[in-house]
């Protein structure tokens, strides 16, 4: 980890107890901090919160306004996302190869007992594996246009919603090829030249949503071309290959 963002992960570990107290299972950190990756002032911080019971709309809302407490901070990051979920959940048969495997497979733990133990090894070319961790694409679709014409008409606006569509993108298309690949990896350019070694049509818009991935634009026409054109595509290929992910209960 980069040492400029220790105070920051040391902020996050302090006070996710203190908000959450015994309601909080275990938190864990993911993306390119832990990566070693992070850019100072152009990454953000990514979190994962297992909760003893499944979140509230309060537990949302008290993530929200952490977040937004360590952003203002905190000149180091670009923002916080924090997911929220339930430890049930998060050990449940149905998420076994979605939630389950981001935990076991790309999460670093922060505070408590690793959930990691109770899951099992995970290979690349398990089947189920590639369908239920982006094959849902098809589905967010239409919440993504909605979110686009919700948005205030600002570039600072839609900038989050660029960096948020584009990583969704990008993990699709890899997840799309990883058992081709045999492996997996959360560095965005690495997941888009793999997606671009199978599919070379397309791999120039993955490789530039990987990079506004960690750099965004706060550009309609990028937004309009992930829901008009990339995203309905890789929906498609992805139903094609792999199949539709199991429906989730509604958050």
């Amino acid at each position: 980890m980069p040492d400029a963002f220790r105070p920051v992960v040391a902020a996050a570990r302090a006070r996710l107890p203190e908000v959450y107290g015994t309601r909080l299972h275990s938190a864990y950190l993911y993306g390119s901090i832990p990566r070693g990756t992070a850019r100072v002032g152009r990454s953000d911080l990514d979190l994962l919160v297992a909760l003893r019971a499944e979140p509230t709309d309060a537990d949302r809302r008290t993530a929200r306004a952490l977040g937004t407490a360590l952003d203002a901070e905190f000149a180091q990051i670009d923002g916080v996302g924090t997911l929220l979920y339930g430890r049930d959940r998060l050990l449940s048969d149905l998420e076994r190869y979605d939630l389950g495997w981001f935990v076991a497979c790309l999460c670093t733990p922060l505070l408590g007992d690793d959930l990691a133990a109770r899951l099992p090894r995970y290979r690349p070319d398990d089947p189920p594996l590639a369908r239920e961790t982006n094959g849902d694409l098809d589905r967010c679709l239409p919440l993504w246009r909605e979110r686009i014409a919700a948005a205030e008409d600002t570039e600072a606006a839609r900038r989050p919603l660029v960096r948020f569509m584009s990583r969704h993108l990008v993990r699709t298309g890899f997840t799309l090829v990883m058992a081709r690949w045999r492996g997996w990896t959360s560095d965005l350019h690495e997941m888009a030249d793999a997606f671009g070694a199978h599919y070379p049509a397309r791999a120039a818009q993955l490789r530039t949503a990987a990079r506004y991935g960690y750099d965004p634009v706060g550009d309609l026409a990028v937004l309009r071309s992930y829901v008009d054109d990339l995203g309905p595509w890789l929906a498609g290929e992805y139903t094609r290959v792999h199949g539709v992910k199991a429906p989730r209960p509604t958050p």
